[in-house]
C-alpha cells in the first residue's frame, strides 16, 4: 500500500521518520497506522489511499474549529493574494498583539513565534534576561530545546512525569546541567527548596495538564514568586482557548508575568505568542530574539480570524458538555465490562488509561479495531466544534465491543487479543529502535 511504502521512504530521508513525535506511527499502531493524509474536513480525514476516517483524536489539539474551516480558510485565501512576507512588516502583528492584550489585561506586550517550542525558549530567554539569573524551576512539558531537556543531564527520568521516559539529552551542552529543576505543582516543599538553593529566574509551569487548575495552589505559587522576586510563567500552548476565550488561568484569578499560547490560537496555522508584563519584556529587548518566519503574515491573520470566530460562536460550554459526556460514557463502559480505567484531562482535552499491566496492549488493540470501523482513535481526544453528540454516540457504540473483548482477555477467558501489530511505544528510546 502507498502509506507503508511512503513511511519506509520517510525513515530513510527524515530524521525520526516524521516531524512530530505524537504522530509517529510507532506511538499509535506500529506497521498499521495510516500515517499520511490526503485531505481533511471538520472531523473527517482521508488517507493517501483515499480511505475516509472520523478523527477522534485530532492530534495535538490545534484544530479547535475543525479541519479546513470554511470561514477561516476562505478569509486566508483571499488575504494571501496580497502577499504573505515582504521587506515590510504586516500590520496584523500589531492588531493581534492588541487583541490578545485586551483579553489578558495583566499583560502589556507580546512577542510572536511559529511553534510552541520556540515560544517556550523565548520565554525562558526573557526571564533570564529580565532577572540576570540562570536557573529555572519547571513543572510540565515545555518543548524540545536545550534549556528544557537539560534537566535530564542530571537524571534522564526527571521529565518522565511530564513527557516520556527515556529522553536522553544527547547533544545538549553539559554546561547546562543543574540549570533547570523539576517540581510537581502540588509539591510546594520541593519548590521552596529549589528557590532557597538556586533562586531561579522563573517558576515555569503548565496551568493544567491532567486535571483542572488548583486555584489555591496557584495562589500560593504566585505568592512564593512575588516574595522571592521570581517571574511566574504559565505555558498555555495546549490549554489556551480550550475552555474560555484566552488562557485557562483567567478562570483562576491568578495572573502570571509571562504566558505562552499556541495550537488552537491559529486553528492549525503556525502562530504562537508570548505575552508579558512590560517591565520584563522591555529589559529583554537587549537580547537578540528574532527569526525570519516570525514576520510571515498568514499566522497573524489566522489567529485574528480564529479569535473572532471563537468570540462569536462561544463554543466552550458545548465542548465542555461533550467532554463530560465522553468521560462519563468511558466510565460506564469500563464498569459494564469490569475494567478499571483512569480518566485525566480538562474535558475538552481528555484521555483514559487502563489500570492494568496490559494498558499499552489495550491501547494498541483499540486503535487497530477502531481503524477497521473507520475511526482514528486511541485513548486521547482533543475535541473540536464538529465533535457532535451523534458522532460521540456512534464512536462509543463502536468502542463498546472492543472493551468487551479487552474484558474477556483481562479475566483470562480470552487467551489472546488478535493484534496484528507490535504494541505501541511509550518510551522515546523504543521509537529510536525502529
Amino acid at each position: 500500500m502507498k502509506k507503508k511504502k511512503l513511511y519506509l521512504e520517510a525513515q530513510k530521508v527524515i530524521l525520526g521518520g516524521n516531524s512530530l513525535l505524537s504522530k509517529n506511527p510507532n506511538m499509535l499502531l506500529p506497521k498499521g497506522w495510516p500515517t499520511y493524509f490526503k485531505k481533511a474536513h471538520k472531523v473527517n480525514v482521508w488517507d493517501i489511499n483515499g480511505k475516509k476516517y472520523i478523527d477522534m483524536m485530532c492530534l495535538v489539539g490545534q484544530s479547535i474549529l475543525g479541519y479546513s474551516n470554511k470561514e477561516l480558510d476562505q478569509y486566508l485565501f483571499k488575504k494571501s493574494r496580497d502577499g504573505i512576507i515582504t521587506s515590510l512588516n504586516c500590520p496584523e502583528e500589531v492588531f493581534l498583539a492588541k487583541k490578545l492584550i485586551k483579553i489578558h489585561p495583566w499583560a502589556q506586550m507580546a512577542k510572536f513565534a511559529r511553534s510552541g517550542g520556540e515560544a517556550n525558549a523565548l520565554a525562558a530567554r526573557i526571564a533570564r534576561a529580565a532577572t540576570g539569573r540562570d536557573h529555572i524551576a519547571i513543572c510540565g512539558y515545555h518543548g524540545w530545546h536545550d534549556w528544557y531537556l537539560s534537566v535530564n543531564l542530571k537524571d534522564k527520568n526527571n521529565l518522565s512525569k511530564f513527557l516520556l521516559p527515556g529522553l536522553e539529552p544527547h547533544g545538549v551542552p553539559k554546561a547546562l546541567k543543574n540549570t533547570c529543576h523539576t517540581f510537581q505543582s502540588n509539591d510546594l516543599s520541593k519548590l521552596k527548596k529549589i528557590i532557597q538553593k538556586f533562586r531561579p529566574a522563573a517558576i515555569y509551569m503548565e496551568v493544567a495538564r491532567n486535571r483542572l487548575p488548583d486555584k489555591d495552589n496557584l495562589k500560593k505559587i504566585r505568592k512564593l514568586a512575588d516574595k522571592n522576586k521570581i517571574l511566574l510563567i504559565f505555558d498555555e500552548c495546549t490549554t489556551g482557548f480550550r475552555r474560555n476565550l484566552g488562557g485557562l488561568h483567567l478562570t483562576t484569578g491568578v495572573n502570571p508575568d509571562l504566558a505562552m499560547f499556541g495550537k488552537a490560537l491559529g486553528n492549525g496555522y503556525a502562530i504562537t505568542c508570548v505575552l508579558g508584563r512590560k517591565k520584563y519584556m522591555k529589559i529583554a529587548e537587549k537580547s537578540f530574539i528574532s527569526s525570519t518566519f516570525w514576520s510571515e503574515r498568514l499566522g497573524y491573520l489566522a489567529a485574528i480570524k480564529t479569535l473572532d470566530i471563537l468570540k462569536k460562536k462561544k463554543p466552550y460550554n458545548n465542548l465542555i458538555k461533550i467532554g463530560k459526556m465522553l468521560n462519563k460514557s468511558w466510565e460506564i463502559l469500563a464498569k459494564q465490562n469490569d475494567l478499571k480505567i483512569s480518566i485525566t484531562g480538562i474535558e475538552t482535552i481528555t484521555s483514559f488509561s487502563f489500570t492494568s499491566k496490559n494498558n499499552l496492549l489495550y491501547k494498541t488493540y483499540i486503535t487497530q479495531e477502531m481503524l477497521k470501523k473507520g475511526y482514528l482513535a486511541s485513548n486521547v481526544v482533543y475535541l473540536n466544534i464538529h465533535h457532535t453528540k451523534k458522532i460521540i454516540k456512534n464512536y462509543l457504540k463502536n468502542l463498546s465491543p472492543i472493551f468487551n473483548q479487552i474484558s474477556l482477555f483481562e479475566k483470562g477467558i480470552l487467551k489472546k487479543l488478535p493484534l496484528n501489530s507490535p504494541i505501541c511505544n511509550s518510551k522515546f528510546e523504543r521509537i529510536n529502535d525502529h
